[in-house]
Parts: C-alpha cells; structure tokens; sequence
C-alpha cells in the first residue's frame, strides 16, 4: 500500500511546465480481447515431406549480392561467400553472384566495383568485370538477371537477395556507395518483367529469396506472384551471420532430386541452426511462401481490408479500435521512437487481436488462407506468434511513409484506410471508392463518416489525476475519451534534488487498464532495469503471455546501439539478447545484431533536463553512468532507491499523437512509497 505525503514546495512547482516539454518518445502493446493463440512450437510449423524427390535436371542459383555496410564494417558478405566455397558441387548446379554496394570488401578476391563470378564444380571464377554500378538501381538488376539467362540457364533457377532489408516500403539491397539507395518492390518488379515473362501456372524461377530483414511480406509475396513457385523471406530483423551457405550448398549437393519447397525447407532449419549455435536464435524468423496460393490470400486480404474502411466510415472509433489491435500484435523492427519505425507487423497476429469484434466477416478467412500460403517457417520463441508473413500499418503517422505503400499497388482498401485515418478526411475518389465498396460487400451500414474533425487532443494534455485512499494516481479518462486513443502508458522520472535535474527512466504499460469504462491506474513498485547495478531508460516493445521485450537506448564503445532485452516468465529472468543500430532514414535495418562480449564499454543513455524553470528547456540525450562488460554482466530488475519520483500517463491518438496528463510525484523511503500530494 502506498501512503501520502505533501509535496517538496520547489518540485511541485516546475514539473508541470517540465513535462509538457516531452516529446513522445514511441509505441507500445495494449491487449484488446481477440483470438485465442493456437499452441505452436517455437521452432517450426507445417513441415513438409522430407522426400528427395526424382528431379535430374540443373540448378543455378543467382546471387545478388550486396556487401553494403555489412561487408564494409565486419566482412559478412566474404563470409557467406567463404561458407558456400566449402561444398564441393556437382556438374548440375551452378552459382553465379554479383557482387558490389560496399566501399570495401574484405576478400582479396572481390573488386570494390560490381564484379560477376561463377562457382560450380570447377570453383570459384571471375567470369565478368564491371563498371561501378547502383546495386540499388532496378536497371543493375536487370542487366544481372539478363546476364545469368542468357549465360547460365538452368532447368530450376533461384534469385537470392544479400544485404538489409527494410519491409514493404524501404524495400532491399541498400547501395553504401550510392547514398543507400534501395531497390523497391516497384523497382524489383520491373527488373524481373524486363528480363521474363510472369506467369502463375508455370513461373520462370522456383524461388526468390531474401537474405535480408523484414521481408517476408504480404506486399513483397504480391510483387513476386507469377515470378516464382515459392519466396523464402524473415518477418523479422535477422543477424548479420544470415543464412549458412555450407549447410544450403551442401544439402542442394546431396540431393540436388528435392524440390524447390523442400529446399526452402533446407534453408530455413540450417538458418535456424546457425542462429541457435550463436546464442541468436530467441527472436528469428524465417518462411517459405507458396506463390502459387497469394490470390487467394490477396483476395483475403482485400476484402478485411474493404470491411475495415466500411466500418470506419460507419463509425470512427474503429480506427482506435483497429490501432490497439496493431499495437497488440507482433510488430518487426522496432517501432518506436528511438529505433525508428519499420511499419510492419505480423499479418495473423494483428488480426488474431481484431478478433470477431472488429473482422466479423472476413477475418478467420484471412487466417485460413495465410495458414495455406506458409508452408513452413521457423520462429524463435519469442517470435511464437509470428504466422510468417507480415502487414503495413503506419505506426508513425508519417504521411510520407504511407506514400510508399500507396505506390506498391491501386485499388487498395487499406490505402484509403489509412489515408482517411491520418488525414481525418475522405477525398471526393475515397467517397466514391468506399460507396462502391459497400456496394460490393452489400453493406446495409449507411456509409455517413467521410471526415473527423481534429480534436487537437480535446483537452488530453494536462488531463488532471485523481488519487486513491491507499495512494494510487488516476487517469479517468471515460470510454467516449478512451474510444479515440489507441494507447495509454505510463512515463516514469526521478527527480535529483540536489542537481535539480530530472532523469527519464522509461515507458511502460504496467497499469492496470480499463479501456471499457476508460480508467487506468498506476503501478509504481519502487524498481526498475538496471545493467549490473546501473539503471537505464527502458521501453516496452512486444508482451505476450510467455515473454516481455524492452528497448534500451546504449552507447556501445561509444556508438549509439539499442540494446533488446527480453523477459521470461517461466523463469523470471532478463537477458540481453544482443545490440543493434537504430533504422536509418532510408528505412534500413540493421542485420547486425551484435552480443555483448568481456571489456565493452556500456554508457546507458538517459533523457536528461537541467534548468527546469526555463520554460523553453529540453530533454537531453546523455549517459549518466558507465560500466565495463564482465562475464557476469546481467540485466536485471533493482530498486529504485530512496528518492522522488515522478509518473504520469502517456495518451496516443490514432496518428501517432501523444498527449501527457499531470504529474504525480512519489517519495520512496526505506522501501516505502509515499505519494506526495501538492
């Protein structure tokens, strides 16, 4: 039970002024009523025969292969090139790569402009020399795929992608020496139709994959249809080891009679494996996608989409609704305010979280049809409830992003959902699309909503606390006010009186939350992370029944990484699981997911404020502490301390908006929490 003291006279006075100079500083989960989890097994699902098949004809493999920064930083690329050198291949399968994106290469062997070699039974062969070419560019795909036709054709064929990802929009292979310019879906399409004709009956490659991040998409899977039988793609953000080329190669070698799905098969256990043997495996995914069912799975996918634009323009509160929904599920990448946002999450999962409430008509279809298109993936456990594809959903409420997505494809739902959801309108061609959707569907709603006014918050900021007898602050929202935000988190500060400085130490959603009546409750237990002993800032980023994931913004030997942290219930334990780079503003993710290792300088980063009385004060970004890595390094949860604390409620509106109440302040004690009344 916490008791009540008043207030210290000099806080009481800047903290109000102080905190509505915070900016939001990200997204977090909320947990509406949906589906039930069906069980799954972390590691894989589906599996497919494991038979050798009678196949006797070629294979060539062609590698695009995009050193970037990955290449140029730590020689991963030459290391996946000196993986798939220590098979021995036979006469009928061949590999042709491409090679270029990267200032540097680390292998001797590899020009720093784009180079062309084949490796097959004979070895490894220079067979093509070339100018310094965009790899980033549709027209250098284009002359590779025209290159690898017409030189090394082959009865299966296999197109693998090499570099970062960055989902739907930012796209693949980001070209370090061309200002990271990416291939897009719309580019990537085009380089394939200008070298093959699609065809859905019988594609022109067996597979297409992506040894990168974020791309096993819904949209990627679209852009592919006709292209290839089969995409092999992660959800989520993979380690800069990616796939292992030995065990690919070999198995390829061994039984060059499988079929393209089995060997999608292949490449996920080895890439399983490989990720597990280096203590990386906890978040990965990994999926191989039958093309040949994405229509079904696209006419699905339309038609969620169309009954979530109808019942928006039935009735706003849907967009929150959906919101929660997407802030519920499994997002990829980040999505937050300091790693950056990717705007993908997993396609099952956000509607397993809509549940009947919101997709009473098309929702479970959706779910059946994306069960038939994956044929296999693999999943860490705390990617448990990955399905193996993933969905766009504009986190960020950046209209700029949503251009992206908007240009993947016409006649899109989802387009216009997300339109009217930033915009608060519904041009003239959104009016006339959604009535000839309801049409369509044979909608009985009347279709009445085509704007929102902007509330501008409708007095959300400061909204005033109320306090229980045994010391709990209050946010009473109601449900008509709760009804327009899609979350609500709690911001908790402490307050050094001597410095006269306040330290940020993190959003969570610890709170007791109702959202029906629209009342949320503190949960201020006096602790919080810490790496051996240091406290850090800390945001929640993904919470399921089995596992909590967090967000901690580090300088790492001086470098600005984030690391990710996980928590498990089983054993009520933290564990670092590793570090990586924010996205950068070309959507890029970072592959590099990097472990801590014995004499790292760690300096947890903090959001700061020094002069509180001067009203046009900012936060900080600065380390407050430093600590050197040991064997025994761990994160865990520490009390706080005695001291003053601060917390106040956090409200996010459907564009991404963020709203802060009033303060309340607590004083602990020898263990006890005090709240301090002003």
């Amino acid at each position: 039970m916490k008791k009540k003291r008043k207030w210290p006279f000099v806080l009481a006075g800047v903290v109000v002024v102080l905190f509505v100079l915070l900016w939001a500083l990200g997204d977090e989960e909320v947990e509406p009523a949906g589906y039930d989890f069906a069980e799954t097994t972390p590691f894989q699902t589906s599996a497919i025969l494991d038979d050798q098949g009678d196949f006797d004809g070629t294979w060539a493999v062609y590698w695009y292969l995009c050193g970037s920064d990955l290449e140029s930083d730590g020689g991963f690329a030459s290391g996946d090139l000196e993986e798939m050198t220590q098979v021995r291949l036979p006469d009928n399968i061949s590999v042709v790569i491409e090679t270029g994106g990267a200032r540097q290469w680390h292998n001797g062997a590899v020009a720093d402009s784009n180079s062309r070699y084949l490796y097959d039974s004979e070895g490894l062969a220079l067979v093509d020399q070339l100018p310094s070419a965009n790899m980033g560019d549709s027209r250098t795909l284009e002359n590779f795929l025209q290159f690898c036709g017409t030189n090394y054709p082959a009865d299966r064929q296999i197109v693998i992608f090499w570099d970062h990802g960055g989902g739907s929009v930012a796209g693949v292979a980001f070209d370090e020496r061309y200002d990271y310019d990416a291939l897009t879906l719309p580019e990537i399409r085009t380089a394939f139709e200008s070298v093959v004709t699609p065809s859905k009956q019988t594609p022109p490659y067996e597979m297409i994959g992506f040894d990168a991040c974020l791309m096993a998409t819904i949209d990627v899977a679209d852009s592919l249809n006709g292209l290839a039988r089969y995409m092999v793609a992660s959800q989520e953000s993979e380690p800069a080891l990616g796939w292992e080329y030995t065990g690919i190669f070999q198995a390829l070698a061994d039984a060059p009679g499988m079929s393209a799905a089995r060997f999608g098969q292949v490449i996920c256990d080895t890439y399983y494996a490989a990720c597990a043997n280096e203590d990386l495996a906890d978040e990965i995914t990994l999926s191989v996608v039958d093309l040949g069912r994405v229509d079904t799975l696209m006419s699905a996918y339309y038609d969620i989409g169309a009954e979530s634009l109808i019942y928006a323009c039935v009735e706003p509160s849907y967009f929150s609704e959906y919101g929660r929904a997407a802030r519920s599920a499994v997002s990829y990448g980040g999505n937050n305010s300091w790693d950056g946002y990717t705007n993908m999450v997993d396609l099952g999962d956000i509607v397993r979280q809509a549940g009947d409430s919101l997709l009473p008509e098309y929702g479970r279809a959706l779910l059946s049809a994306l069960d038939d298109c994956v044929v296999y993936q693999v999943r860490g456990p705390l990617r448990n409830r990955s399905s193996g594809l993933s969905k766009y959903y504009n986190f960020d409420g950046d209209y700029d992003n949503l251009r992206g997505y908007m240009a993947l494809r016409d006649d899109d739902p989802f387009q216009w959902f997300y339109d009217f959801q930033l915009t608060g309108s519904l041009s003239g061609d959104g009016e006339r699309y959604v009535r000839n959707l309801a049409e369509r569907y044979s909608q009985p709603q009347e279709i009445t909503q085509t704007s929102v006014p902007d509330s501008e918050g409708d007095g959300l900021e400061d909204f005033p606390l109320t306090y229980t007898d045994d010391g709990y602050a209050v946010l009473e929202l109601g449900p008509e006010t709760a009804d327009k935000l899609t979350g609500v988190y709690c911001y908790v500060a402490y307050y050094d009186e001597e410095e006269e400085i306040i330290i940020l130490l993190g959003r969570d959603n610890d709170l007791d939350a109702d959202w029906e009546s629209g009342v949320f409750m503190d949960n201020f237990r006096g602790v919080w992370g810490s790496i051996d002993g240091c406290l850090v800032y800390m945001e929640l980023t993904d919470e399921a029944d089995e596992y909590q994931l967090y967000t901690v913004p580090v300088l790492l030997n001086g470098e600005e990484y984030s690391l990710s942290v996980s928590y498990t219930y089983d054993d009520e334990e933290y564990r670092i699981l590793g570090a990586r780079r924010g996205i950068d503003e070309n959507g890029m993710v970072d592959k590099n997911l990097r472990q801590l290792l014995p004499g790292d300088v760690v300096e947890p980063l903090h959001y700061v404020m020094f002069d509180m009385e001067d009203e046009d004060e900012e936060f900080t970004v600065m380390a407050v502490e430093s600590l050197t890595v040991t064997g025994s390094t761990r994160f865990e949860e520490a009390d706080l301390g005695d001291g003053l604390y601060i917390i106040m409620f956090e409200m996010v509106d459907v564009r991404n908006n963020s709203y802060l109440s009033e303060t309340a302040a607590f004083s602990v004690e020898g263990g006890e929490i005090y709240l301090l009344d002003e």
